[in-house]
């Protein structure tokens, strides 16, 4: 089988995206497909991977992010959709490369990937506190008009949870089918822990072993609710013993993350950028070592930071709403409220008041009981595509 994805957010120096495409790849190869990439770049070129190959389409650079570009037409995509002729054509975005997939006029089984929820991910981000989540949603009626209109041209629309599945359908979406992310377990496990790297962590934090560390990792972006993390903890430092922040990640507000961090930190307040980490087994040991994650976004489709954080024994710090607090059970971490320093203070010194290896312990638990691996959605994925496509060809 052979699928092409038409892949609008893919960058060598992206984050998410190229590692969920690399796993696709590898999958592709282990279970004998070929997947084609096509993603816009800085130039036209093909580049073979093993399970397929990245077809870059030359594309200006996105704006707010120089590390991107961006499809600006369809001719030359659909130009190599035409040579490859596919089986499947995902379109991995509901916005140009979803309509690349869905005006190519191939007979090919058509999935559209929401990888996130747009309405979830800015207007909640800015609006949510303000109106409300329900009126939010009202509020963008028309962008569920929009995709219903793109979701009509997909034999599939792929989610990454039944939660989101339950959302979408309830604005009238349909062919929705739920194929939960996976965890590389191979590289995120408890064994990962390391004494000498949390005191590493520590002192990045400016302060020594007997202080406790949590670890934050994703996107600058208002998305992920850096402010409110930050805030978080400088909070629940002025009411406990020293509590270090480890922040991983990069992206367009970076610029304003550093300059809160440096504020905060002038009151008191220990927190540490560390910047983009691309060594995903140095990543999983940082995850191991520290004394829990504490997470932002209220956005997420499945939440794969909160996931592997689980998978290396971290207990968990998470909003009470999107895919993230799905994982909060009462047993590994605690929930507050999105958006309220306040609340995600409180609910780091209730986690921290916790006994620390009785949470560990049932963190990787937890894990080992509900998190598949990476293999396992990829197994899921690509039955789905076979499935499909076994049932165009029957009608054809």
């Amino acid at each position: 089988m052979k699928i092409a994805d038409v892949s609008e957010f893919y960058s060598e120096r992206g984050g998410g995206v190229r590692t969920y495409v690399q796993q696709k790849l590898a999958a592709s190869a282990r279970l004998g497909h070929e997947t084609v990439i096509i993603a816009p770049g800085p130039v036209d070129r093909e580049e073979p991977r093993p399970g397929g190959k990245i077809v870059w389409v030359k594309a200006p650079v996105l704006a707010v992010d120089p590390r991107y570009h961006i499809f600006v037409g369809m001719k030359a995509a659909l130009a190599v959709l035409d040579r490859e002729r596919p089986d499947v054509v995902e379109g991995s975005s509901p916005w140009r490369g979803g309509w690349i997939a869905a005006r190519w006029r191939g007979p090919a089984v058509k999935a559209l990937f929401m990888h996130a929820d747009p309405v979830a991910v800015y207007p909640q981000t800015l609006l949510g506190g303000l109106l409300g989540r329900a009126r939010v949603d009202a509020l963008f009626s028309w962008f569920w008009a929009y995709l219903r209109r793109l979701n009509v041209h997909f034999d599939v629309t792929v989610v990454a949870g039944e939660w989101l599945a339950t959302r979408f359908e309830s604005f009238g979406l349909r062919g929705l089918r739920a194929v939960p992310m996976g965890v590389d377990r191979s590289l995120f496990h408890p064994a990962r822990r390391d004494e000498e790297l949390r005191r590493v962590m520590l002192a990045a934090c400016g302060l020594d072993e007997n202080a406790r560390v949590l670890i934050s990792i994703g996107r600058h972006h208002p998305e992920k609710r850096l402010n409110t993390v930050m805030g978080a903890v400088a909070r629940a430092n002025a009411r406990d013993k020293p509590i270090g922040l480890y922040l991983v990640g990069d992206g367009i507000t970076r610029r304003a993350v550093e300059r809160q961090a440096a504020q905060l930190s002038l009151k008191g307040a220990h927190i540490h950028v560390a910047g983009q980490i691309t060594d995903r087994s140095h990543l999983a040991g940082l995850m191991a070592s520290a004394d829990g994650l504490l997470h932002g976004s209220a956005s997420e489709t499945f939440g794969i930071a909160v996931a592997e954080a689980l998978c290396c024994g971290a207990p968990i710090i998470v909003p009470d709403t999107g895919g993230a607090a799905d994982f909060a059970h009462a047993d590994v971490g605690e929930i507050y409220a999105t958006g309220n320093a306040d609340d995600a203070a409180k609910a780091v010194l209730r986690l921290l008041a916790r006994d620390q290896e009785t949470l560990h312990r049932a963190a990787a638990a937890r894990a080992d009981a509900t998190i598949g691996n990476a293999d396992a959605h990829f197994d899921r994925l690509f039955a789905l595509y076979e499935r499909l496509v076994a049932e165009k060809a029957k009608t054809t």
